[in-house]
């Protein structure tokens, strides 16, 4: 029988993963139903507009027209974290917690290149040139943030 600790640490990293999923999907959805033909539209001036994208490869445009390959990259990462969360034990807050935005991301992105052949991207940064990118995008680098956290608390610095 598992640990309510263990229950409770792969829930919060299921609701986090389902949060993630919900707002990436309908932020998506908002982009492709008022921002098809608008160009780029102001959203905070001077650091973030509006822009809609589609990107048929990963993150900075890497394998482009690779929608199949990278639709079963996200299953994949999709199904191996599912896996890890249900088997690991009581999970660390930063771990779930990356563990849950990293799943949302994927299914987020997942989600599209399987429904849409295509990534939507709509959120672009003014001061600096930088790829479009979205919701799912931006829980995908908190998550490695979140892990990395996790890792340099967990072993620290090397003693000198």
């Amino acid at each position: 029988m598992a640990s309510p600790r263990r229950d409770l640490s792969r829930q919060a990293a299921w609701l986090v993963a389902l949060v993630v999923v919900v707002i990436d999907q309908l932020s998506k959805a908002w982009a492709l139903s008022h921002l098809g033909g608008a160009g780029s539209v102001p959203f905070l001036p001077g650091l973030l507009n509006l822009q809609l994208v589609f990107n048929s490869g990963a993150a900075f445009s890497l394998l482009t027209r690779s929608t199949g390959l990278l639709g079963l990259v996200s299953l994949a990462v999709a199904v191996a974290l599912l896996a890890w969360i249900q088997r690991s034990a009581p999970l660390r807050f930063w771990q779930w917690l990356g563990a849950g935005l990293l799943l949302g991301g994927a299914l987020g992105n997942g989600l599209d290149r399987w429904r849409l052949g295509t990534v939507v991207d709509f959120l672009a940064f003014v001061p600096i040139r930088f790829p479009i990118f979205n919701g799912a995008d931006v829980a995908i680098n908190l998550a490695v943030i979140c892990i990395a956290f996790d890792l340099l608390r967990r072993h620290g610095p090397s003693p000198r």
